[in-house]
């Protein structure tokens, strides 16, 4: 019979438990606290934070009211939102402060998913280890390091919070303690909607490590209210992307399924070797042969396979796979939303799974090894070290847009999202061939279309002028996005200006100014009244900032 420990060695466990805590807190900021120096990005950053006027305000009754009932940024996220209203209500516009609670709530759930996998398994170390690498794993910086996904390291706080809230239960069952667990769950919906497969990972714990002995048809009962949560999530997920969700034609179904295989061996090897790591990978249909999509697939299924047969000598083996797989599922892109072909932050809690596989899969298998605590321990002790510095690498590069996509450039191929982002902070002169491969990449890209149609028709410069060439990229852009952005048909009457057409930029001024003024936008209204009035004078426009920083038309 196990002998129960006396006070003395529960005084020692607990130190030992808040000096992993204490680690893992220090290693945490020691990798990411240098994004405190970092500012904002040009990539979701101003639709998140200083272009949303309910958020600007700070946290007010009728910000709150907003956030549950608007979509914020293409997202029904309100807990989010409300996060970000916090930040500038403590902390204003300055990029410092919104950093810092990234990390914080970073931070917390290193430290929750310690306790909860301890609690769950008994295991001090093997959790501590679990926990530093999902807390500096340079796949983590992606979500630590970027302002406007708060939504990946808040959601994750309430994960973690659910799975020590459930595995209390599991000790005690009890209906205040069912609810204590479902709140948290249903906090982390709020913050971000991926979390709607949770119930299935709480399915998983239940077979290991909780092992518990209630039939599997009972344990689901158990999870309906649970998976009741999630139907209702994705259906509110679903009607609030309809705007952002890819077509078929342009992504067909047998490329998805063939990404989807893709992206799950992808994010394995970035897992074990974190290099080339960027901030947008584009899709590669047209670079990656079919036969690629073909073995990833037969790939995946033997994994699968090879854990079911696992099952019974390694029940943490299907476990973390599953674990993986499942919650990887709403962003394998099998309903694709945005332009990604994969992203680093999808993997902020899938991976952990495949951490658990390969902790105590090496455990395991060390058992017979002669000075075994020495070799894991010096093991560990090089693998911390080698994640922690290469993501306190793939960190500095967040610290300014340029030097975020110049990055991205130099590790990915044929990368028209990162082009566009460069020009738009470069003067004209110097932007105008990223627009342009950005276009030779993609014809359909409707920002690089507009930009470029901009500098051809407001350049102060004369030798970057060219009307009819405007006129041609303008009409392009505006046709894209269905006639009705107020930018685009503001570039397109520019460009009609600067061809002397002033009938036809007089017309597209006059459809864009009731637009913008129901957007709310009124810094664009102004500029088109200004532009009315120089048209009638036949005056085109000149806009002197590209000739500064950048070439973005506001």
């Amino acid at each position: 019979m196990p002998v129960a420990p006396n006070s003395a060695q529960r005084v020692q466990s607990r130190r030992l438990v808040a000096a992993v805590c204490i680690l893992l807190v220090t290693i945490t900021w020691l990798v990411f606290g240098q994004t405190l120096w970092h500012g904002f990005v040009n990539y979701d950053d101003d639709a998140y934070v200083h272009l949303q006027p309910e958020i600007v305000s700070g946290l007010t009754l009728r910000g709150v009211a907003w956030a549950f009932t608007h979509l914020h940024s293409g997202n029904w996220h309100p807990l989010t939102s409300i996060t970000h209203m916090l930040d500038c209500e403590l902390h204003g516009l300055g990029a410092a402060g919104h950093h810092f609670t990234n990390l914080v709530l970073h931070s917390a759930s290193a430290v929750l998913l310690f306790l909860a996998l301890r609690n769950m398994t008994g295991r001090l170390w093997r959790c501590a280890f679990v926990a530093v690498l999902f807390a500096i794993h340079p796949l983590r910086v992606e979500s630590v390091a970027w302002i406007a996904e708060r939504k990946d390291v808040l959601s994750g706080l309430f994960f973690m919070l659910t799975l020590l809230s459930y595995a209390c239960y599991v000790r005690g069952p009890s209906p205040g303690r069912y609810l204590l667990f479902s709140i948290a769950f249903c906090l982390g919906l709020l913050s971000k909607p991926t979390l709607v497969t949770l119930p299935f990972v709480l399915l998983l714990l239940d077979y290991w490590p909780l092992k518990r002995a209630a039939t599997p048809a009972k344990l689901f009962l158990e999870k309906i209210p649970l998976l009741l949560l999630s139907a209702g999530t994705c259906v509110m997920t679903i009607l609030a992307q309809t705007g952002t969700i890819s077509a078929l034609e342009r992504l067909p179904i047998s490329w998805r399924i063939e990404n989807a295989f893709l992206a799950l061996l992808t994010y394995l090897g970035q897992m074990l070797w974190p290099a080339g790591l960027a901030v947008f990978y584009p899709h590669s249909r047209d670079q990656i042969p079919l036969w690629w999509g073909l073995v990833s697939a037969i790939l995946v299924l033997a994994i699968s396979f090879a854990a079911l047969l696992l099952r019974q000598r390694r029940r943490y083996f299907p476990v973390g796979w599953f674990w993986y797989v499942g919650m990887l599922v709403p962003m394998l892109g099998l309903v694709q939303v945005g332009l990604q072909g994969h992203a680093d932050r999808y993997t902020y809690l899938a991976q952990i799974g495949l951490y658990l596989v390969l902790t105590w899969l090496i455990a395991d298998l060390s058992v017979s090894w002669k000075h075994r605590e020495k070799i894991l321990g010096a093991a560990a002790a090089i693998v911390i070290g080698t994640l922690a510095t290469r993501a306190a690498v793939q960190t500095s590069f967040w610290r300014d847009s340029e030097t975020l996509w110049r990055h991205a450039l130099s590790v990915t191929k044929r990368n028209s999202v990162a082009h566009t982002n460069l020009g738009n902070l470069l003067p004209a002169r110097e932007a105008l061939p990223h627009y342009q491969e950005a276009l030779a990449i993609d014809p359909d890209s409707t920002t690089p279309l507009n930009n470029l149609a901009w500098i051809l028709a407001a350049s102060p410069d004369e030798s970057l002028r060219d009307g009819k060439r405007a006129v041609q990229l303008a009409h392009r852009a505006s046709q894209l996005s269905g006639g009705g952005n107020p930018l685009y048909l503001r570039t397109l009457s520019v460009a009609y200006a600067e061809a002397g057409r002033f009938g036809d930029a007089t017309k597209f001024a006059e459809r864009a100014l009731p637009l913008a003024v129901a957007e709310g936008n009124s810094a664009l209204a102004h500029d088109l009244r200004n532009n009315l009035a120089g048209y009638r004078l036949r005056q085109p426009v000149r806009d002197s900032s590209l000739t500064g920083p950048s070439s973005v038309p506001q």
